[in-house]
């Protein structure tokens, strides 16, 4: 029995913000978005039965933005906050997606499936484009456990940062040394951005047109399409989102990752830009 797909939003209105912090201006709308994928089998690209057995934490980005949007009101964290809960199961059968279909995205972005175990990211753009058009944000930050290759690239206890503002990746990365989560930013490399043209659709979901490797780099260079032009940060936690092992403050498990460092960052006063209209075009 298939289950459908949700988009569930989670609103608070805090304390009025401070009108500025350290010069610089008050918190606008702030939006959380977190990959929900409930179980990913792959789809019809199927994974190998061994890479599944742990794909029931491939929810832990929504899981993380649940996590902190419940801890908010005993913070008494100020400002406006949204959570974006983009929740689907990846699964096999009559109806599942196919490769070498074409979908429209929210406001009306078309996508070139190239790979349905690349799900993620089609699930993140619905939320990332809905927080850009529809709910008027002032800054997004989205979570997911959308690569493996970031856990290739820097192992089990960092996550992997991407953002379009510098001063945005400067407080996150903050916010997560003083949490105790560790990132590194990664970089946005545009010479990549031509590997997802595709000749049928506006984008492709992995990297076609050209061989440029770095499928972090690609994964977060097509979120990025979705965020329009606001200050936008990726935090790719696939490496960081469950241990095989008690190690230090973290379970055997799925870890919570993220929760300490979007908390950090949200009470601490994270700025938006000071004319917020001019970024949003």
């Amino acid at each position: 029995m298939p289950r459908l797909p949700r988009l569930v939003r989670i609103s608070y209105d805090g304390p009025t913000a401070p009108a500025a912090t350290q010069g610089r201006p008050a918190a606008g709308h702030r939006v959380l978005v977190g990959k929900g994928i409930t179980f990913d089998s792959g789809g019809l690209s199927l994974k190998p039965a061994v890479s599944m057995i742990g794909m029931k934490t491939d929810m832990s980005g929504a899981a993380a933005v649940l996590g902190t949007m419940t801890a908010l009101p005993a913070l008494g964290v100020p400002g406006r906050v949204t959570g974006l809960l983009c929740i689907a199961e990846n699964m096999i059968g009559g109806s599942a997606m196919r490769p070498g279909d074409v979908i429209t995205c929210w406001g009306g972005t078309t996508v070139e499936v190239l790979n349905t175990d690349a799900e993620g990211r089609l699930v993140l753009a619905d939320g990332l484009a809905y927080a850009a058009g529809e709910l008027g944000a002032d800054v997004i930050v989205d979570l997911a456990t959308l690569t493996g290759a970031i856990a290739v690239a820097l192992g089990r206890r960092t996550a992997g940062l991407f953002s379009s503002d510098d001063d945005l990746a400067a407080e996150l990365a903050a916010a997560a040394d003083t949490a105790g989560e560790r990132v590194w930013r990664l970089p946005l490399t545009e010479d990549y951005r031509p590997a997802l043209d595709s000749p049928v659709a506006d984008l492709a979901n992995i990297g076609r047109a050209l061989d440029v490797g770095g499928g972090s780099i690609t994964a977060a260079l097509f979120l990025r399409e979705f965020a329009g032009k606001l200050p936008w940060a990726h935090l790719d936690i696939a490496g960081t989102t469950r241990s095989e092992s008690d190690d230090g403050e973290i379970s055997r498990g799925g870890t919570g990752w993220g929760v300490r460092t979007l908390l950090s960052w949200l009470a601490a006063g994270a700025t938006a830009p000071a004319d917020a209209s001019a970024q949003t075009g």
